[in-house]
């Protein structure tokens, strides 16, 4: 047998080997998931108080007849979401940017960035949309936005923006500052350099965080309803008061997983460049 033979023999048998690990492997994880599954399945289904619950929570009836409703008003919350989201972008950048400046002119404006991030930052979002929800209108001013909805989006916009705008200036801060030098000496301006070259680096690496912050954004959407927005969450709330039963609860939180069950893979993809689920 010649030696180009033998190292293909080599090859092929530890390919082989390497397949029946992967099988083995999959094996176990998946009696091991089975076995743990249907234990948890069975602890349940067993449990005493299993009727009440299933009831009270798994009604299909109240499912089907509330969740028309629930489903409707969802699409107000991903309206929300959107707009709230576009606004955090622009928002978060601008304040980074200011942030990262070293202009000495720009020292005050710079010193309200820096009390902008720790004040919003630091309220509780749910304060923060009282705050905004009932304080702007108790003011009386002409002019004000009184309008439920626009009052929590403000509110979410404020709070997420002092958290992305901190995303933002990490990934500036990250790009070495030979990469501004080199910009600076094929002839582009600051703002050239800024702009074609620190920016888009910055952004690439910061995605990840960055759509970690979009999905607690999907779900805090939701805290509008104090203010009585009739969104996916109260519309489930109503359901539930007027029936005594929490299966319309169900129902909005399978719908806020539809949304960021796929979000929280593409931040996997994102993070580690797996092609498939990361556990």
């Amino acid at each position: 047998m010649s030696g180009s033979e033998a190292t293909l023999d080599r090859r092929a048998a530890r390919g082989a080997a390497k397949r029946r690990r992967a099988r083995r492997g999959q094996a176990i994880a998946a009696i091991s998931s089975v076995v743990v599954l249907g234990g948890l399945a069975a602890l349940i289904l067993t449990s005493p108080g299993w009727p009440d619950v299933r009831d009270t929570f798994f009604s299909w009836s109240a499912f089907k007849d509330s969740f028309p409703d629930v489903l409707s008003a969802f699409w107000l919350d991903i309206k929300l979401f959107v707009t709230v989201e576009i606004a955090v972008l622009i928002l978060g950048l601008l304040v980074a940017l200011v942030r990262t400046s070293a202009t000495a002119a720009l020292f005050p404006v710079r010193l309200l960035a820096v009390v902008f991030v720790d004040l919003f930052r630091g309220i509780p979002t749910i304060l923060l949309v009282y705050l905004v929800g009932f304080g702007i209108p108790a003011l009386e001013l002409s002019g004000l936005p009184t309008d439920p909805l626009v009052l929590g989006g403000i509110a979410l916009t404020l709070s997420y923006g002092a958290y992305v705008a901190e995303v933002y200036r990490a990934g500036i801060a990250s790009v070495h500052r030979s990469q501004r030098d080199a910009a600076l000496a094929v002839g582009l301006t600051e703002g050239q350099a800024l702009r074609h070259v620190i920016l888009p680096q910055a952004v690439r690496r910061v995605g990840p965080p960055l759509l970690n912050d979009f999905i607690a954004l999907q779900k805090d959407v939701a805290l509008v309803s104090i203010l009585g927005v009739v969104e996916a969450f109260r519309q489930a709330q109503i359901f539930a008061s007027s029936t005594f039963n929490y299966t319309p609860l169900l129902g909005a939180a399978l719908l806020y997983l539809c949304v960021t069950v796929p979000l929280a893979r593409m931040l996997d993809r994102l993070g580690t460049g797996a092609s498939g689920l990361t556990v």
